[in-house]
């Protein structure tokens, strides 16, 4: 039996062990490269990231690469769950842990923090004020312009100014409006971060990047941090596993459609749309400020509902055939994708909305959108 056939088998029965058959760092299935400085299991993504900081992780191919007989017993020694116990020992709770389906910045970041900087073996006196520039993209000029943020923990706030030593912030607002979420495609940056938060009860969006892949995700990691003191504060009986899926999220999903206004009689016009959980909100441009208008989506057994196509009669004068109608208490939407599989994708999506149940706030937003249009 060869080296390299030897090994593959010895791999197979190492990666049957707990924790082993996904990726140490983003959870992706059947990791196939290995660290043998670290004994985790990687998938190829991470393991790229692994190249990166080569002075401590040498990552190897389970079945393209040699290994040694000593690695092959050290990886047996040690492997994901093991080495989770060291590094990620005190990782705290508001730290967002980033997943195979997170971009490259989120990723690198939680690995270099992990390996490099050590930051979660033992626990930490974190702060969670941030003072510092950011890069942050002009409402109407589009230009990216230096600018001072400040976040407080005290105050619950995040404040940018337009200038350093201004007296006056531009903007203040209150964290727990806030959700951030990483946008590198969409900004046209790796480290791009799209600052959403409620203003006068309609939506604002900032964009803004950092050079420094580590001073992005710190700015992340701690909206977050202050956000978990004040749903504390704000729910005092409520328990970690609760609060923190209320932290920052990802869109469930966005991307252009088309839709016709209230009386259905107007032209079908595309659309930047954006579904935060029960707000389906649409925009002129993928980087506009202020979504041009938004739809709540309530739970079913409240009248709301989806299904595919438009109803009959419709005149549909848009490049887009794949139709989508909406329905509320108070009206239908109608909407077109110019895919059968995004028609498919939205309609999901939107499926599992509104199947889910309400919370308390949800309630109350579905009262303010009532209220407002």
């Amino acid at each position: 039996m060869s080296a390299n056939e030897r090994a593959t088998r010895a791999f197979k029965d190492i990666l049957r062990r707990p924790g082993n058959d996904a990726c140490a760092d983003c959870g992706a299935p059947d990791p196939n490269w290995g660290s043998c400085t670290l004994g985790v299991f990687l998938c190829l993504s991470c393991s790229g990231i692994h190249r990166n900081i080569s002075e401590i992780s040498k990552v190897k191919s389970l079945t393209l690469s040699r290994w040694e007989d000593h690695e092959i017993q050290f990886m047996a020694e040690n492997g994901n769950e093991l080495m989770k116990s060291k590094y990620e020992a005190a990782v705290p709770v508001y730290y967002y842990k980033p997943s195979h389906k997170d971009c490259q910045v989120l990723r690198e970041q939680w690995i270099r923090a992990k390996y490099e900087r050590k930051e979660f073996c033992e626990p930490g006196n974190l702060t969670y004020e941030e003072d510092g520039m950011l890069m942050k993209r002009g409402r109407d000029n589009g230009q990216f312009l230096s600018r001072r943020f400040v976040l407080s923990e005290m105050e619950g706030t995040l404040k940018y100014f337009t200038k350093y030593d201004a007296k006056e912030p531009k903007a203040v607002i209150k964290v727990d409006t806030i959700n951030a979420t990483f946008q590198p495609e969409k900004i046209g940056n790796p480290n791009g971060l799209q600052i959403t938060y409620l203003k006068d009860y309609s939506t604002r969006n900032i964009f803004v990047y950092h050079d420094s892949g580590k001073e992005i995700v710190d700015w992340f990691n701690s909206i977050r941090a202050v956000q978990l003191h004040y749903l504390k504060v704000a729910f005092p009986g409520a328990t970690d596993a609760e609060l923190v899926p209320r932290l920052t999220r990802n869109f469930l999903k966005e991307g252009y459609m088309e839709k016709t206004g209230p009386r259905q009689k107007e032209g079908f016009k595309k659309r930047w749309f954006t579904l935060d959980h029960r707000r389906l909100m649409y925009f002129k441009d993928p980087l506009d400020a202020f979504a041009k208008g938004e739809v709540f989506l309530g739970n079913m057994a409240h009248n709301y509902s989806v299904s595919l196509g438009l109803p009959a009669g419709t005149h549909c004068n848009g490049t887009f055939q794949y139709g989508i109608t909406i329905k509320t208490p108070e009206r239908c939407f109608l909407f077109t994708c110019e895919t059968e599989g995004d028609q498919q994708e939205w309609v999901k999506h939107f499926n599992e909305v509104m199947s889910a149940q309400m919370s308390p706030q949800e309630y109350t937003m579905e009262a303010t959108f009532k209220h407002k249009h």
